[in-house]
């Protein structure tokens, strides 16, 4: 199977990368911005000489507050894009893979969010990403679309400047106070356990749609926070505060966590996200 990999050097791509090129059942194709352009039609037409019979689309704007002031850049990369790459796929048959977002709901359910929940966004950032997923839905017809959560990835991720674990470690290795929000809540995902059962979704070829891709549970970031320094055995004072004290830009679901239920019914199941977290530190030498 080849598979063409959009944004192969980002967090999430960089892990699909390394999984499918393990495996000699996959030719792998990785593609960075050097390559082509999600927001320009004609630097697509790469796709027609590679010819995959898979495209992971891991392109993103992931800025959300940035996305509030410069809606355009948002829509640009997570609509436009998605347009773009569908139209791609549709014309040379290619299986489309559209990484999406828990960031589509309001937050108001109260529990973990399944793929029969119906959308609602409540900033630009999930809105541009509906709208992807609207396109990739409607302009291709074989389309996977994969929601991921909170990722955390041995790359980083280059539009926020690495990631959520890194982050927290660096402000106490420099003294700083961890101030971090208590009221909401997620599903923290390792991207090395999205690339893993990505490549064994792939392999079943079940039917086209949309399926959710996180570890399993929730917790709030403070929790999460928590659960990073009681992992390294490091004593840290972490101070819950309310999300309403950061006065960010862009508006975030108060309970965005997502469960598994399509992927559970395939048999493939992701494992607990404390279980990550800890392989996730002891890959990075922490431990």
């Amino acid at each position: 199977m080849k598979v063409a990999i959009i944004g192969a050097n980002g967090q999430l791509g960089t892990d699909l990368f390394e999984v499918f090129s393990r495996d000699p059942e996959f030719e792998v194709i990785p593609l960075t911005h050097k390559d082509l352009d999600v927001t320009v039609l004609d630097s697509l037409e790469i796709f027609k000489e590679i010819k995959p019979d898979v495209i992971i689309n891991t392109a993103a704007y992931v800025r959300v507050d940035d996305a509030e002031l410069y809606p355009e850049k948002a829509f640009a990369v997570n609509a436009i894009g998605a347009l773009n790459v569908a139209k791609v796929a549709n014309e040379i048959g290619a299986i489309n893979v559209y990484i999406s977002t828990d960031y589509l709901f309001d937050g108001e359910k109260g529990e973990p969010y399944t793929e029969e929940d119906i959308p609602n966004p409540i900033n630009v950032y999930g809105a541009s990403k509906y709208t992807g997923e609207i396109f990739t839905r409607n302009y291709s017809p074989k389309h996977y679309i994969i929601r991921v959560a909170s990722l955390y990835g041995q790359a980083g991720a280059s539009g926020k400047g690495g990631n959520f674990v890194e982050w927290v470690i660096e402000k106490v290795k420099r003294g700083e106070e961890l101030r971090i929000v208590e009221d909401q809540f997620m599903s923290p995902t390792y991207t090395k356990d999205v690339a893993r059962t990505l490549k064994e979704f792939l392999e079943l070829g079940p039917e086209f749609g949309v399926y959710h891709m996180v570890n399993e549970g929730f917790c709030s970031w403070y929790e999460f926070t928590r659960a990073i320094f009681e992992i390294l055995g490091w004593e840290v004072q972490v101070k819950p505060i309310k999300s309403n004290e950061l006065n960010r830009l862009a508006k975030r679901p108060r309970f965005s966590a997502l469960e598994n239920k399509k992927l559970e019914k395939l048999g493939l199941k992701m494992r607990p996200w404390k279980e990550a977290l800890r392989d996730y530190l002891k890959e990075k030498g922490y431990l």
